[in-house]
């Protein structure tokens, strides 16, 4: 970590749409430190993602790894193409190559309603989310995924589970749980695994059940993901944190976008010892790039975040209130009703919801 008061931000915008959402991020950012004080930022633009494939054949040189591994954080706008692939067919995901080179292995996903914006179910209920999922981003059903396949008849992934990844991975959760039931919230910790079927998932509970042990002040209990599909559809209101294992991590982190009503909404980190990388869920949108109809709402409160982030990491006041004020503008933004995204079947995209979330930005303190 950088030890005077500028802060270092590897910026990597990536692919498709991921370049339009950075920009005006980066400038509510500074928008934000500018307010807070006491901190300034430099930015190092680092290339990687789909279009550099396709120019050069790489997507994450060694270079851009480096410069990400030496920053204080790593604020990714979005990689790949749908039409840019391997010779294998699988797609460029560097951001996946990140995570596992920076041994991120806490990939952080908040489930929260906006007051102002439509919500998918109809109960009252769900219009005040605020839940979090913890997706070990490590190993797990994605540990061999880069290995080719040996069988000219089947394909075959492992599912691998660690003692040493699980524990650090409980800890976290746990930790992150402690703070939010200090911050007011219920203080439960909801194991979601398959430890019915998989050896491995009884692995993987039994660890947790292990570690919970040492956080008794927190509840801790489980759930089958199947189960949990279930319950974020009927009653997500009923959890706090969610901690589960990588696959399954992906796979509910798309719903519980859903729940907010799009991944437009969206923000998401990936956190390890050493290195953080912040970025929004969605993907690059090619079919959307350039026309402005991007929301940059995931993006900004990516970076809301960050600022966080790098509050706690560097017990700094200054960042964590840039942070707090950066979120606060996004949901002020979107409380009056009248500021709707496209793809919530409104009319707002890039400038307006950009513009407006800077003019609340202004007002917070």
């Amino acid at each position: 970590m950088s030890i005077s008061n500028e802060v270092r931000i590897a910026v990597m915008p990536g692919d498709g749409i991921g370049e339009e959402i950075m920009a005006p991020c980066l400038e509510l950012v500074n928008q934000a430190a500018g307010q807070a004080g006491g901190f300034s930022l430099g930015y190092d633009h680092i290339e990687a993602g789909a279009g550099l494939y396709l120019r050069t054949g790489e997507d994450l040189p060694k270079s851009a790894l480096e410069g990400a591994r030496a920053a204080d954080a790593i604020l990714l706008g979005a990689m790949g193409l749908p039409d840019v692939r391997y010779p294998d067919g699988r797609e460029i995901v560097p951001q996946i190559d990140i995570r596992e080179e920076l041994d991120l292995y806490a990939g952080i996903r908040p489930v929260r309603t906006f007051p102002g914006l439509p919500v998918p179910l109809a109960d009252p209920r769900a219009q005040n989310l605020d839940l979090i999922l913890i997706r070990e981003s490590t190993e797990g059903l994605f540990a061999e995924r880069t290995k080719p396949q040996e069988h000219d008849d089947m394909g075959v992934d492992k599912m691998i589970v660690t003692r040493p990844a699980s524990e650090r991975l409980f800890k976290f959760a746990f930790k992150l749980t402690e703070r939010r039931k200090q911050q007011g919230k219920e203080g439960r910790l909801t194991c979601v695994d398959k430890a019915n079927v998989l050896g491995s998932m009884a692995f993987f509970r039994s660890v947790f059940d292990e570690i919970a042990a040492d956080y008794p002040e927190i509840t801790a209990d489980h759930c089958y993901v199947d189960a949990m599909a279930l319950k974020l559809i009927r009653n997500p209101w009923d959890n706090d944190v969610l901690v589960t294992e990588n696959m399954f991590g992906d796979i509910l982190s798309d719903a519980g976008a859903a729940l907010m009503g799009g991944m437009g909404m969206a923000p998401s980190a990936d956190i390890g010892d050493d290195n953080a990388v912040f970025q929004p869920c969605h993907g690059t949108a090619p079919d959307i790039a350039g026309t402005g109809k991007a929301n940059p709402s995931a993006m900004i409160l990516s970076a809301a975040m960050m600022l966080d982030w790098l509050g706690d990491t560097m017990d700094s006041d200054a960042m964590r209130d840039a942070g707090r004020m950066l979120d606060a503008a996004v949901l002020a933004a979107f409380s009056t009703g009248d500021l709707v995204p496209y793809e919530m079947g409104g009319n707002a995209g890039l400038k307006p919801i950009t513009d407006r979330v800077s003019a609340m930005l202004k007002k917070v303190s």
